[in-house]
């Protein structure tokens, strides 16, 4: 597990040029496509790919990606013009919004129950909007960082509720919630 779910991306990735690039065929071109980004950000702890490929901008990339007039790989990202936004397009050095250098990750924006909307985070949320008002009204960004504000509370307010139960449990000495005698077996059956 350890191998299939870390190992594989986590061993000095940037060390290795096949970790964008495929292994036989280095091409700029090749490595700009979305798909590439799967290599590493898929799967059960890295939801990356699948977030994107059913969003509006993952859907428009798939719809169009055959298609050298929306999508034309072999310009530099800083000279794309793509009719959608593909992973590298916003994520990497050279794209049109650099997230990297901008820090929007929004994990770092001041999400915390603690510290949300702190002024603190006000230049951070504002540059956030000012990426996706690139091809979206402020409005709609804004929208979008609210609704991913209130996500985040619902979310914390869950995690919260789950460490609460699973206090109690231990509190009332069921230390395994599910003793081995009584847990169902793969059918369901006890």
């Amino acid at each position: 597990g350890g191998t299939a779910g870390c190992t594989f991306c986590h061993t000095s990735p940037e060390e290795r040029c096949s970790t964008c690039h495929q292994r036989h065929q280095f091409n700029p071109a090749v490595a700009r496509k979305s798909e590439q980004c799967k290599t590493c950000h898929w799967g059960k702890d890295h939801r990356d790919w699948e977030a994107y490929d059913i969003s509006i901008h993952g859907t428009v990339y798939q719809v169009n990606k055959w298609d050298p007039t929306q999508f034309d790989m072999s310009k530099k990202l800083a000279d794309a013009d793509y009719v959608g936004p593909t992973c590298q397009y916003c994520h990497m050095r050279g794209g049109h919004h650099n997230v990297q250098r901008l820090s929007t990750v929004y994990t770092s924006m001041g999400m915390s129950n603690a510290d949300r909307g702190a002024p603190l985070w006000k230049e951070k949320r504002d540059t956030w909007v000012s990426v996706c008002d690139d091809c979206h009204s402020p409005r709609f960004a804004r929208e979008n960082l609210q609704a991913m504000d209130e996500a985040c509370k619902d979310a914390g307010l869950k995690y919260t509720e789950t460490f609460k139960v699973a206090e109690n449990l231990m509190l009332d000495g069921m230390g395994e919630p599910m003793p081995k005698d009584l847990a169902p077996d793969w059918s369901g059956q006890h």
